[in-house]
């Protein structure tokens, strides 16, 4: 089977969707509103962020960002200081792995983000 993909976007739930749509714009995204829901996309990557909220459902959901170099990323997401303005909202350490380096970022819902670097070779 030839795949022709496009582009693959997750749908995320949000408790409070007005307070995500916040975050996620001084996380850097752009919003285009769809009605009970918002396209949040940033250089042609991107997700749907819903009007909905069922606890089993967010408490489960992780989205892996695959970034160039995990520290700067780290040092911007940390200048951001989400953490100050959003209840809930926590970024982690850098975490090393076998396959490379991580951290992660919990969104005022409990989406839990994680922005890596693959190791090379």
């Amino acid at each position: 089977m030839k795949h022709d993909i496009k582009s693959i976007r997750a749908f995320i739930g949000a408790k409070n969707f007005d307070l995500s749509r916040g975050f996620y714009k001084d996380l850097g995204f752009e919003e285009v509103r769809l009605g009970k829901m918002s396209y949040f996309g940033n250089d042609g990557f991107g997700f749907y962020l819903q009007d909905y909220y069922t606890k089993d459902w967010v408490d489960n959901t992780m989205v892996f960002v695959e970034v160039d170099d995990v520290d700067r990323y780290h040092k911007e997401l940390s200048e951001l200081q989400l953490d100050q303005k959003y209840d809930g909202v926590r970024l982690t350490h850098i975490h090393n792995n076998d396959w490379g380096r991580e951290c992660f970022l919990y969104d005022p819902s409990g989406i839990l983000w994680h922005f890596g670097e693959f190791a090379k070779g």
